[in-house]
């Protein structure tokens, strides 16, 4: 509902006072391969919402550049996605959705289709953002240490019918390194988060 995907059956949504129609935002999805055209090449398609805002092509095209240069990812833009390994496709839907330089940014288990080493390396690029731009983040995961390690708000959802299990705070400075993965403050916040989930299991 906060994306615009689906309507509320009731009221009305405000980013900062504002509808969400007067809102500016990038989406990831988690099924990133039906996500994509696969008859577009892949600088096409991360230029595609920059078309439907119609900016010329000059501008569409300086904007990627500099885009995958800030990142320092290193992708033949001119492949078509299934020329990509899913990785690489995946890395693709991130610049689209970061291309627009959106209000709010909606990443729905962004991570999940790259190898472990990437997967680091992303989500230091994706917290570079953050404390760059100040965009705000919504992040969906089953992973609770990334979870954990990139927000600074974590809700927990229990079993269906979801409901909030725990809304747990986390204010730790950033940026956030590997050492902080092995900090106290880090470790406890992350001992409760599972300690919410188990409990939720243990539920009949």
């Amino acid at each position: 509902m906060i994306a615009g995907l689906i309507l509320p059956d009731a009221g009305e949504i405000l980013f900062a006072g504002k509808p969400l129609r007067d809102i500016k935002f990038g989406y990831v999805f988690q099924n990133y391969r039906e996500a994509l055209f696969p008859w577009l090449r892949s600088i096409d398609n991360i230029e595609y919402p920059l078309r439907l805002m119609k900016l010329p092509k000059t501008e569409r095209r300086a904007r990627t550049r500099r885009l995958l240069a800030h990142l320092g990812v290193k992708i033949d833009l001119n492949c078509y996605p299934y020329e990509l390994s899913g990785g690489q496709q995946q890395l693709v839907s991130i610049m689209r959705a970061l291309v627009v330089e959106p209000e709010i940014l909606f990443l729905d288990e962004p991570f999940s289709a790259l190898d472990y080493e990437m997967t680091l390396f992303m989500r230091d690029q994706l917290q570079r953002i953050f404390v760059e731009t100040g965009t705000t983040t919504v992040l969906v995961s089953h992973d609770l240490e990334e979870a954990v390690y990139l927000a600074d708000r974590i809700l927990l959802l229990s079993r269906r019918p979801a409901s909030i299990a725990d809304y747990v705070h986390y204010d730790a400075v950033r940026p956030r390194t590997d050492a902080t993965l092995s900090e106290q403050h880090f470790v406890l916040v992350k001992a409760h988060c599972l300690d919410v989930f188990q409990r939720e299991v243990r539920k009949v």
